[in-house]
């Protein structure tokens, strides 16, 4: 089942160790299956409370699979510029299905 990773750019801190990151990090998904959707476009906030600066959603083969990339060696000597350059929400969602209305708002394990 697809899972999905959302990050929202909450604030710059350090644009040039930003700039490092977005440099750096694609190459960290080679070996992955994952696909970006979207990456900084155009966006709307519709709900809710900003401050939103960008919007990151990638789509990977599973919970597991994404959790292999996002602990994976290279992209943890990547994301320290991303820590040091903006403060992030980051979720990784599992996707493809309805969950049952009793295992709503239950944090996943």
């Amino acid at each position: 089942m697809p899972a999905y990773l959302v990050y929202i750019c909450q604030s710059i801190e350090d644009r040039e160790e930003l700039e490092t990151y977005w440099r750096d990090s694609p190459a960290t998904y080679v070996g992955y299956d994952c696909k970006t959707l979207a990456v900084y476009t155009p966006f709307d906030l519709l709900e809710g409370e900003g401050p939103v600066e960008g919007v990151v959603i990638a789509e990977f083969a599973s919970m597991d699979e994404a959790r292999r990339w996002f602990y994976s060696p290279e992209y943890s000597a990547v994301r320290k510029h991303r820590d040091r350059g903006a403060r992030y929400l980051g979720l990784l969602v599992d996707g493809g299905r309805i969950a049952d209305p009793k295992l709503r708002m239950v944090k996943a394990a």
